[in-house]
């Protein structure tokens, strides 16, 4: 059985706060090991909902080369993410970007270090000699529906001029 690779731990806990408990909340204490499920090595994540107490559980598979972390956020390698789509990483980027402190500059600095990091993300979907995101970058409703809405998003050179954008602003909240 194949698992979802988590390429980090930083893209793990994104995924995790992206699918809430059924009750709604995100709001869990996680907890994290390796352990084997039919023969495959996996990193598995539990943990009980801190609202409602459900139990929850995801396991990942583990990439193939580990990631050296250079500071936050580190989602992955060069390799496009199997977790979240194109899609999904812009909607991550405008979610965070939209909601950066102005009375906070260390806390606006980390919000578009991961603005950045997750426009970065969706770059990754774009194969080499590509000028935008292929149709299977998209796999998830979130996804799909942010391709549907305004296609041209996708596009490699209005990507590459958010991700650059929010780059200069971080520069700025040194």
């Amino acid at each position: 059985m194949a698992f979802a690779v988590a390429r980090t731990r930083d893209e793990a806990h994104l995924y995790l706060d992206l699918h809430p408990c059924a009750c709604g909340s995100a709001e869990t204490t996680w907890r994290s090991g390796l352990v084997s499920v039919e023969g495959e090595l996996v990193n598995r994540y539990f943990g009980a909902c801190d609202d409602c107490g459900k139990d929850r559980e995801f396991v990942f598979g583990l990439p193939e080369r580990p990631v050296a972390p250079a500071g936050y956020p580190t989602f992955g390698g060069a390799e496009p993410s199997e977790l979240l789509d194109a899609g999904e990483w812009l909607w991550v980027a405008d979610l965070t970007a939209g909601n950066v402190p102005v009375d906070d500059q260390a806390e606006a600095k980390r919000a578009l270090n991961v603005a950045t990091a997750a426009v970065e993300e969706a770059v990754k979907f774009v194969p080499p000699g590509a000028d935008a995101v292929p149709d299977d970058g998209f796999w998830s409703e979130v996804g799909q529906r942010m391709r549907a809405d305004e296609p041209g998003r996708f596009d490699l050179a209005r990507l590459l001029i958010v991700r650059d954008t929010y780059q200069d602003l971080a520069a700025r909240h040194a």
